[in-house]
């Protein structure tokens, strides 16, 4: 963006994308504990200090180096899949529905039309668009590749048809467990259909898989916040101090200012009002990153690309009109959170000016 717009829309993405990064950290993190208070009663009515805690937790490890980092998401997203996808074969081959299911498909209710429609899907994109969301995950380690003209597509790619394998197959399993009558308003739908699979003790072991998949979420996106205002110390959006690195590889002002913010963000908001914040500047940040692609390619043709878009220019200006379309939508049916996120965005040009100066002076020669 700064590259292609100007170095204040460069600051705009980026500040917009820290604050979207550092907020999923935090919604993640509250998830995560509303998982674990059930296992452990003492902690009932504490969410936000756990889920303040894990991020803290996972911010000391970080600290000692990524390199422990690195290990314990490899780790934990292992365990991740194969616990999903073992949980989706069970529901889809050895459950059975039950009779009280079957009655509470015929009670469904009848489908909204009009714009009640369209605001009802944008509700539900809000909190699938987390489910795939981290296929940008990889550029904010661009930097750290060998040989990221290689490995970013197909990581991106490849990380996309996975995820989009394992969500579909999940949602499946569960639909044939339990009807989509039944899932409205139920907050935990994988914990129910394990209590149904599996009786009582489904709930506890579904909710350990559920933890230890979101334990290797925190973990990325605590990686993730990090990198952004080192990134923008870096192209001098920032001060230089943020973009000092410990001897384990780790920038540790951009990581605890992160992590700051996390913290800040669950002690004050809820997590669906995060989701619908969230969801909005993540793709309000995809539809300006779209634009600034076509600009791109008008302006340098001949720039060295190693992966070119297939069918351009219909990807991406498919991309750019869903993205538009889904912040029109969002502005007409969640007015009130999406103008609070515009806020949150409008908040980059004080910030913006009040840094330019100290960042101006110490800006790298490369």
């Amino acid at each position: 963006m700064r590259h292609g717009l100007g170095r204040y829309p460069g600051f705009v993405v980026g500040w917009s994308d820290w604050l979207s990064t550092c907020g999923s950290t935090a919604a993640v993190a509250i998830v995560l504990a509303e998982y674990a208070t059930p296992l452990l009663p003492l902690l009932a009515g504490h969410e936000k200090l756990v889920a303040g805690g894990v991020v803290l937790a996972f911010g000391l490890m970080q600290w000692l180096g990524i390199r422990i980092g690195d290990i314990a998401q490899q780790a934990t997203s292992l365990i991740k899949a194969l616990s999903l996808v073992a949980l989706a074969l069970v529901a889809l081959f050895v459950a059975k529905e039950s009779p009280s299911s079957t009655a509470a498909v015929a009670a469904s209710p009848v489908l909204p039309a009009g714009l009640a429609l369209a605001g009802a899907v944008i509700v539900a994109m809000q909190a699938a668009i987390y489910t795939y969301d981290g296929w940008s995950g990889p550029v904010y380690f661009g930097e750290e590749l060998q040989n990221p003209a290689r490995d970013l597509p197909r990581t991106m790619i490849g990380g996309v048809l996975l995820v989009m394998a394992i969500y579909l197959l999940l949602n499946a399993a569960f639909l044939s467990v339990i009807p989509i009558a039944e899932m409205a308003g139920d907050p935990f739908v994988a914990a129910s259909a394990a209590a149904r699979m599996f009786g009582p003790r489904g709930d506890a072991v579904l909710r350990i898989v559920m933890i230890l998949s979101l334990i290797a979420s925190v973990n990325a996106l605590v990686l993730m916040a990090s990198r952004v205002p080192f990134a923008m110390s870096c192209d001098g959006l920032l001060p230089a101090a943020l973009r000092r690195v410990n001897p384990g590889g780790t920038p540790v002002p951009a990581l605890w200012v992160s992590v700051l913010v996390a913290l800040g963000l669950i002690a004050t908001n809820t997590f669906n009002t995060l989701i619908a914040l969230l969801a909005f500047m993540f793709v309000a940040n995809y539809a300006v990153t779209f634009a600034t692609f076509f600009v791109m390619r008008k302006r340098e043709p001949d720039t060295p690309r190693p992966f070119r878009v297939p069918l351009y220019p219909l990807v991406p200006g498919l991309a750019l009109l869903g993205s538009l379309a889904f912040i029109g939508v969002s502005l007409a049916s969640d007015t009130r959170n999406s103008l609070f996120a515009l806020a949150l965005v409008g908040l980059s040009w004080p910030i913006y000016r009040l840094f330019r100066r100290s960042a101006a002076h110490t800006r790298p020669s490369y």
